[in-house]
Formats: structure tokens, sequence, C-alpha cells
């Protein structure tokens, strides 16, 4: 078996094992992610300016970033398990004794901790900040390397951005590094944080590769885990659909769709989540050399549900599938004990193997057919919508759709949403807040869940402990 490519591997050969633990060191300076809201001054392992004078340097200041993220994104407290166990997609064990899933699952966050992440958010948005500045004023790299990191950089920043302005509706909109101003910044109103994702991605779809890239930037590779133009573009196409903006959204997913070089839809049978999968638009590689994916690790049932693995598919979500569908046949797993069967998720088929077979799925060409088909029935244009719908419906097993009403349509489309996209990243449960279905949805299922709702649930809370670092920051409604 050929060796695995990595990057962080590769860069060791290239810049040296010590100089990748200092760049490491300077990406994670301080101690329980105290952030861009603290007042104190960070203190560095490295000189910032010695970060940006090489290629190979530069590079590995995004390794870092994209590590940190995968923590963020990946895992029993990552974007699928806090989204899904806020919507209708996951069940909780009874037993479970840990509180944290607790209160996302019963919808009953409080301002108490950062029980959501925001902390972590923020850390990488420092994180990227400062490599923007970093490679805005250096003179010293490569022109294309600077041109791809800094495409990079501004990417992942709009990729942040949209899940904070979801979560938490208006955030602190912070642009630079420096601690001093970051400290007093209070909320910036959602539209206009809106306003900023599209423009770093814009400038991100200018500055980026159209091909895939390797670890020193210049080459291109076969992996699919450096973002490139496409990436940016397929979340401009995503975000221009949750603004309402369908014209553009139908735009930017055409431009991907069309990509047929590099995009294809992939059978439900053979692998869409293998790593650099033709689905594949954006993936993370992982970082923990015993298992592929976080979220493998955490949804693949071992045992009855119980602590370690405390989740598993809710009936909701099990009942949504089409007894045909081929999704819930390739994609949903079950384990058996006695009279109980629990099921779970199984896009991802590996628990834990050294072996890289999978990557976790950021962006996938399967998504750009359900925003495009969302944006153009939104436009009135029927015939191209139900054509988007049926190409992933086909995929599944399924048989056409043939509303041929609007209201029938959209409704078909957020169905398929459901089915299609579940466990992966919070679309359930963003989806269910962008098309106003939240209440009605939740009023019945969080009683289900143990717990009582309020409207105000759909926002998460911001941690006590930033609010009162921060007087400019003022918490959300309801907590």
């Amino acid at each position: 078996m050929k060796t695995k490519y990595n990057y962080l591997t590769s860069l060791r050969k290239m810049v040296g094992f010590r100089l990748v633990i200092i760049l490491m060191l300077q990406l994670t300076f301080t101690p329980s992610c105290k952030k861009l809201v603290e007042v104190e001054a960070p203190v560095t392992g490295v000189n910032a300016d010695n970060v940006y004078q090489s290629d190979a340097t530069a590079s590995a200041h995004l390794v870092g970033i994209y590590s940190n993220l995968g923590g963020l994104l990946n895992g029993a407290s990552g974007i699928s398990v806090q989204s899904g166990l806020s919507a209708d997609e996951l069940k909780l064990w009874s037993g479970s004794t840990d509180a944290k899933h607790k209160a996302f699952y019963q919808n009953a966050l409080n301002n108490s901790s950062n029980l959501t992440n925001w902390s972590a958010y923020y850390f990488c948005l420092l994180q990227v900040n400062s490599a923007i500045e970093g490679l805005t004023s250096s003179t010293s790299l490569t022109p294309g390397v600077k041109s791809q990191l800094l495409g990079e950089a501004k990417f992942v920043r709009a990729f942040l951005y949209f899940y904070l302005v979801n979560y938490y509706g208006d955030v602190p909109l912070i642009l630079t590094s420096d601690y001093r101003i970051n400290s007093t910044i209070g909320r910036t109103v959602k539209n206009l944080v809106w306003d900023h994702i599209i423009a770093d991605l814009k400038d991100a779809q200018t500055l980026l590769t159209d091909k895939y890239v390797g670890a020193n930037v210049l080459v291109n590779s076969t992996e699919r885990s450096r973002p490139n133009k496409w990436a940016a573009t397929a979340l401009l196409a995503r975000s221009y659909l949750y603004t309402s903006q369908w014209a553009s959204a139908e735009i930017e997913a055409t431009a991907v769709i069309n990509n047929t070089s590099l995009f294809d839809t992939v059978s439900i049978s053979n692998g869409v989540f293998n790593k650099n999968s033709k689905e594949a638009i954006w993936q993370l590689q992982p970082t923990n050399t015993n298992q592929n994916t976080g979220d493998g690790n955490t949804f693949i049932l071992q045992n009855s549900p119980n602590n370690s693995q405390p989740f598993y598919i809710n009936n909701a979500l099990l009942n949504a599938f089409d007894s045909a569908d081929k999704r819930k046949i390739g994609w949903v797993g079950k384990f058996v004990s006695g009279a109980d069967t629990f099921y779970f998720p199984y896009k991802y088929k590996i628990y834990q193997s050294s072996s890289l077979m999978e990557y976790l799925m950021i962006l996938r060409l399967g998504e750009q057919y359900l925003i495009r088909a969302e944006a153009r029935a939104q436009q009135n244009k029927l015939t191209e919508a139900r054509n988007d719908l049926n190409v992933i419906r086909a995929r599944a097993g399924l048989p056409n759709v043939t509303a041929d009403e609007k209201a029938s349509l959209l409704a078909a489309i957020l169905q398929e949403r459901r089915v299609e996209l579940f466990t992966e990243l919070g679309h359930r449960w963003l989806d269910l807040k962008r098309t106003n279905n939240v209440d009605v949805i939740m009023a019945i299922v969080t009683v289900q869940k143990g717990g009582t709702w309020e409207s105000t649930d759909q926002l998460y809370p911001l941690p006590l402990a930033d609010l009162q670092r921060n007087s400019n920051l003022n918490q959300n409604l309801g907590y």
C-alpha cells in the first residue's frame, strides 16, 4: 500500500519538524481558549513577521489553521452533533450524564459557560486575521503562493462567519488580530456580516487557483484538502441562497455543477465520502492518526448507546426516508441489541483505522444541485428546478418529482435536503431556521425530547465570561 499523503507530513519534510512545532505553539498561544475578547496581549512563540518570509512557513501557518478547524467541526463537540441534537436528527441516549449534550438536545442552553464553541470560532478567526495581515504585508513570498494562501485565509474567514451568523445572529465582526481593538468590539448586525462573508468569498474566488494544490501550494494535487476557487464558489452559492439572492445563487451553483472535469455525483454505494471523491469540493484531512473522521468515530455505534457513544438517529429522521431510498440503505447503519435496534448515521464507514480512506466532507456537489433547485424554484423556473431535484432523487433510486406549483416544489426540495444532507455540519438545523419552519417543527420535537421550546432558542447564547469581559457585547434574547 502506498504511503498516505498528509500535509503535515509533507511540511515536516520541507521545513523540519521543529519549525512546525514552533508554529503550532504560536497558533495556540493562549490557555483555555482566551481569544479575541481578552484584554491581555498574546504571548507568541515566534515572531509573526518571520512566518511570512518563506513559502514553506507561510503554508505551515495555514495548515495549522486547518488542524484547529477540524477540531471545531468534528466529533462529539462538533457542528454535526450540536446541530443534530438541537434539531430533529439525533436522539440522545436516555442514560447520558453529559449535561452539555442534554442542553443541546432539550434546547435548554444557558449562558453560564462556552457550551457552543464560541471561543473556538474566534480563536480560529484570530489565526486567520493574523494570516491575512502577514500575507498582505509580505514581500518575500512567491506571488502564486501569496495569492493562494491569502485566498485560503479569506475563504476560511467567510466559512467561520457563516456559522457564527447562523448560530448567534448579530456577532462581533473581527477583522484584525489586534487584541486592543478586538477586546471592545460589539455585535455587528447580521446583514453587514453577510455582506462581509460575500465580499471575502468574492476575493477568494479571484485569489485562489482553480486546481487543487499540495503542501507547497505551487504543485497541483489529487488531494482536495486545500480550498480552491470552486470551494469559494460553492460557499458563495450557499451564502446567496441564505440571503435570498436567488439569481446569484443559481449562477454560482451552476459554475460548480458545470465543471464536470473536476466534479460529478457519486453513487450511494461507491464512496461519496471517500477521500478525494469526485463529489468532494472541499474536505479536511484527519489529524488523529487512529481514526479517519471524528464524525465516523462518534456516530458508528460499536455497542448499544452509552456515555461514550450516546447519539443515534431520531425516529423523525428515520421515518422521513422513503422505504426505497438508497440513502436509507447505504447511509444509515444499525446496531441490534436483543429486541432493540439503534440506527446511526453511516455516511462515514470507518470507526477507527490508521489507513486513511475517508476525509471529513465540508462541501460537496450534491448540495449544489439542491441550492440551484431552490434558487430556480424561487425564481419560478419550476421545470429547471425539478430537473435539479431529480438528479439527486435519481441517484437515491427514487421517482421524479412532478410538482408543478412553487410552494409544493419548495417543500419537496426542503424534504430532499433533509434526507440528503442529514448530520452533515448542521444543514437541517440551519434550514429550519432560514425557511421559518423552526417554531412549528421544534414546538413539537422539543417536547418529545423532554424540553420546552421558545422561539428564542433558535439562536445560541453568548458565553457569560465574554459578556463580563466586554461591556459592548449583549446577550441574545431569552438567556
